[in-house]
């Protein structure tokens, strides 16, 4: 009996450490915002405020994926503002049609993101050295090109679309939550998408299993620099300009919401779903000092601190919660046959979690059968 009661008691810690518990945080700091100021449930206000998101949603989207591999990424700022400046200065300075300026620089995000793969995964450098050195280089390459200032004039296409309203609600709204949709679908119903959950509980159990973990990686980067690059495009229209200061220092912003939506700093967890709450949270942070009139300065503050509890949230989900849910769901062991034990055995001696090692073999078996199709 009371074996029982702390497994519902450890299952429902871990419902309030994920989504669940996300979602009344938001909705409680919903109702203390509405109590604090009449403004912040206006219409106009709420439109604004998911308006605001919309740029951090687009990061976090692509970061989602860095993250549930185990990685990070602090370059993304630096691609969007090298994405801002040399996509108008191909359309500006060398004449080049407005298409094939956005073009490039989704180009160019992407083969960021793919210089950051290729340090994690062939050179074997840690993502954060890693991504540093692209921060550094693509944030000097920016300013260097821009000689430090704006580039304009903006395609009136651009501006238009990333300003343009259907019935008054901004068409970035839905458009990110369009992108959120169909990145939902590529982590939960695709190949691809269990590999990364694979890749990131357990590598070595996925390498076992026929996964090519480095390849996964590597697109994990691509991904996050091809929507840091398209996060710099919708700067570049919300500015009128291509600017070297488009995303300075939102890559902590960016790392914070997805990692306050529940994706995990050590890898194999989180969804698209969190990832969105994270970014509404942190938003609504903003939002809320701006309309209690709290000095601007104090925005810093109070993001280092949501920073902190979701690090050391992260670190509670990983070392508590989740490890007495997998025990709490296990049932008793059945007696192993000689060669089960032996599986076992050899299972233990590799370090291979059992859990991952499925996981790892599920997307294996979808691998093998889409190639047989």
């Amino acid at each position: 009996m009371i074996t029982r009661t702390s497994s519902s008691v450890t299952r429902a810690l871990g419902r309030l450490a994920g989504d669940q518990g996300l979602l009344f945080v938001v909705l409680g700091f919903g109702i203390l915002l509405a109590i604090l100021s009449p403004v912040f449930l206006t219409p106009a206000n709420i439109i604004n405020l998911l308006y605001q998101s919309t740029i951090l949603g687009v990061f976090a989207i692509g970061m989602t994926f860095v993250i549930l591999t185990a990685g990070i990424d602090v370059s993304v700022g630096a691609i969007a503002a090298l994405t801002s400046v040399l996509s108008m200065g191909a359309v500006v300075r060398m004449g080049l049609p407005w298409e094939l300026g956005i073009a490039a620089g989704l180009l160019i995000g992407a083969l960021c993101g793919a210089v950051n793969g290729v340090m994690v995964t062939v050179l074997g450098i840690s993502p954060l050295i890693a991504t540093l050195a692209t921060l550094s280089a693509g944030a000097g390459v920016a300013f260097a090109y821009s000689d430090g200032g704006n580039i304009t004039p903006v395609p009136d296409l651009l501006v238009t679309v990333v300003n343009a309203k259907i019935a008054g609600i901004p068409i970035l709204i839905p458009a990110v939550l369009l992108l959120a949709v169909l990145v939902h679908f590529v982590l939960t119903r695709t190949v691809f998408g269990r590999s990364v959950y694979a890749v990131g509980g357990n590598p070595e159990a996925a390498l076992l299993a026929g996964i090519r973990v480095q390849r996964v990686r590597l697109s994990c980067y691509v991904i996050c620099g091809l929507t840091a690059a398209l996060a710099g495009l919708m700067l570049t229209g919300r500015l009128a300009s291509g600017s070297p200061r488009a995303g300075e220092g939102i890559e902590l912003t960016v790392i914070a919401a997805v990692v306050i939506g529940g994706t995990s700093l050590f890898g194999g967890q989180g969804n698209i779903r969190g990832t969105l709450l994270g970014v509404l949270l942190i938003s609504m942070v903003t939002n809320a000092v701006n309309l209690l009139g709290i000095p601007s300065s104090w925005d810093k503050i109070v993001q280092g601190l949501v920073i902190f509890l979701a690090a050391a949230l992260d670190v509670y989900r990983h070392k508590y919660v989740q490890k007495k849910l997998s025990r709490a769901a296990k049932p008793p062991p059945a007696p192993a046959t000689a060669p089960e034990a032996h599986a076992a055995s050899e299972s233990a001696s590799h370090g291979v979690d059992v859990d991952a090692t499925e996981m790892a073999h599920a997307a294996a078996r979808d691998t093998h059968k889409e190639t047989k199709s």
